[in-house]
């Protein structure tokens, strides 16, 4: 392997790039004709223009442009596409990643249940009744997933899943799964080699989400002892032999109290993969690449100590919602390790993801960990557009993260930056919950569950309604004359492939509608006007 193409952008684009220099690879980025100025495409040997990430035959075209001879897809886009791995493959060029019959298997998260419950790997119930979850059959990361209540609700549920997962994956396709109230969301890192050995590399813990994407993630987990970890080690090990998996993967599991339900396979590195590198010291890109070069597994790592990844995002700390802007000033931790996705000066705009950075801490302990990382968040700083900071910082101090009661329901128990419940036990309070560092301002947590959307009054009687960021108006579900309900939804806006729906502050007639489909628009531009 003498030069390679990263199918992807941002900081795993520029995580692969370090491998590759370490190994004396050289690197060829491609970017998207609204993305030239990205940090990852300043960064490599050689950059080439395309039309879009999710084009393969664009990346092709690229890799055959720039000389390379392998490619390596990151995570999102296409990734997972057994189709880009075929031609990839089909094109002579080496493909960093599983065989696309084990992307085909393992992938398609229907067929992947199926599998799995042939090879004994217990699997979350399908559902039909309320309550269940809508999830996207071709990718994951969040994306093309909305939680259904009631039944009135799974119209809305499947058109907006289908929409985020045409866009995110190119397949709209999707399935109902029984939702989970309160699981904790563990994951095993597997690596495996051509030659018929399967690894597993211990677990990771993610269960703090937000809008079902992860935030913080950690290992080893609280949840897991030495047999629990076992099972579900070898459930992962189970169902990557029987789809023939090759390379490294993350075998997701939703747990309730010692009863584990596979989710689904990601063929393809993780964002959170810094975690499980830091407790057993193994490079998991470094091993992508030598695995597609042939060699076989000759590692038996264990876990040592304990490590916590957070992601620094250009969003609302309370809201979740996506930002854009110009990074003015930027000043990331020295004392713990980071993967950043941007530099000072540069700008974050609504088509990606927002991410700034990720911040992994380490330890002999997990409280060790933590502390560093607390640390870390206070010297972090960023200017010139709003980010999730506080957020962070909240939450690596917050006493039921400390005492390790984490669920996917935290963030709905605890709101983003609310003081902490006076009912947790006393001994995981440490220090008054601000660990000698400079505390979050502490706010009340938004009084309903949809956004309420920006408005201001602008004569008697009468509101705006406004855009709280920039983005793409997808849906338009009122018009001049329309009686709304408070809460109703009345716009949804797209940005960063993901959909935020807007509700009305309160019962109105709609006096206008100043947008309609496909248009984009600014932050705080005029979308409705309500009558009271």
């Amino acid at each position: 392997m003498r030069r390679l193409l990263v199918a992807n952008r941002g900081e795993i684009a520029l995580r692969v790039f370090r491998t590759c220099r370490e190994l004396g690879v050289e690197t060829v980025a491609v970017v998207a004709p609204d993305d030239r100025d990205s940090l990852h495409a300043r960064a490599a040997d050689e950059t080439v223009e395309i039309a879009s990430y999710l084009h393969s035959e664009e990346h092709i075209r690229a890799a055959k442009q720039a000389g390379a001879d392998a490619i390596h897809p990151g995570y999102g886009f296409l990734a997972e596409s057994a189709d880009f791995a075929e031609a990839v493959e089909a094109a002579g060029l080496a493909w960093i990643g599983p065989p696309p019959d084990a992307l085909r298997r393992g992938g398609d998260k229907l067929q992947a249940k199926r599998i799995a419950a042939e090879a004994g790997v217990p699997t979350v119930p399908e559902a039909t009744e309320p309550p269940l979850i809508v999830k996207a059959a071709a990718g994951g990361g969040g994306r093309g997933m909305r939680i259904v209540r009631s039944p009135d609700e799974l119209a809305a549920a499947l058109e907006a899943a289908r929409r985020e997962a045409r866009s995110g994956f190119g397949d709209d396709r999707v399935y109902l799964e029984r939702y989970l109230e309160r699981p904790r969301h563990v994951e095993i890192q597997l690596l495996a080699d051509a030659h018929g050995t399967v690894l597993a590399l211990g677990e990771r813990e993610c269960s703090v989400q937000r809008r079902h994407q992860k935030v913080l993630e950690e290992s080893p987990s609280t949840a897991l002892d030495a047999e629990l970890r076992a099972r579900m080690s070898d459930a992962a090990v189970r169902f990557a032999t029987a789809v023939g998996y090759v390379g490294a993967g993350t075998a997701e599991f939703v747990l309730e109290g010692r009863d584990f339900y596979f989710l689904e396979l990601n063929g393809r590195i993780q964002v959170e993969h810094p975690v499980t590198e830091a407790v057993t010291g193994v490079d998991l890109v470094q091993w992508q690449l030598r695995i597609a070069g042939g060699e076989r597994l000759d590692i038996r790592p264990e876990l040592l100590g304990a490590a916590v990844e957070v992601r620094l995002y250009a969003e609302d700390p309370r809201s979740f919602l996506p930002q854009a802007g110009r990074i003015e000033r930027l000043r990331l931790p020295s004392s713990i390790r980071v993967e950043s996705a941007v530099a000072e000066g540069d700008e974050i705009g609504t088509s990606y993801d927002p991410m700034i950075a990720k911040l992994i801490a380490s330890g002999a302990t997990r409280d060790e960990a933590l502390d560093r990382l607390a640390a870390a968040l206070a010297e972090t700083e960023v200017a010139g557009l709003t980010t999730n900071l506080p957020f962070l910082r909240w939450l690596v101090a917050h006493p039921a993260l400390r005492a390790g009661e984490t669920t996917t329901a935290f963030l709905t128990e605890y709101p983003p930056l609310s003081a902490p419940p006076r009912d947790l036990p006393a001994d995981v309070w440490r220090d008054g919950f601000r660990l000698n560092l400079p505390a979050a301002r502490l706010m009340p947590p938004p009084d309903v569950d949809a956004l309420a959307a920006e408005h201001r009054h602008a004569a008697e009687g009468t509101s705006i309604v406004t855009a709280p960021m920039p983005g793409t108006v997808i849906k338009v579900h009122v018009h001049e004359g329309s009686t709304v309900a408070a809460g109703e939804a009345l716009i949804v806006l797209e940005a960063m492939k993901m959909e935020t729906p807007l509700a009305s502050p309160y019962d109105a007639t709609v006096r206008a509608v100043h947008v309609q489909e496909g248009d984009r628009v600014a932050g705080g531009a005029v979308l409705v006007e309500l009558d009271d």
